[in-house]
């Protein structure tokens, strides 16, 4: 196994790990944007500032 063809598939794997990664952090964002009932960050302009952070 050439060293080219072994560093080519990891960053291959790397870049589809990122890009699923990538694409389910942005539909949990949309789900959390179209619900009405999520709390607000804290850091919000129109959002309790003594509340504590999301976890």
């Amino acid at each position: 196994m050439n060293i080219d063809i072994f560093v080519a598939g990891l960053v291959g794997v790397t870049f589809v790990a990122v890009l699923i990664f990538a694409l389910t952090s942005k539909k949990k964002t949309q789900e959390r944007m179209a619900d009405d009932d999520a709390p607000k960050s804290s850091l919000a302009a129109d959002s309790n500032d003594h509340r504590r952070a999301d976890y």
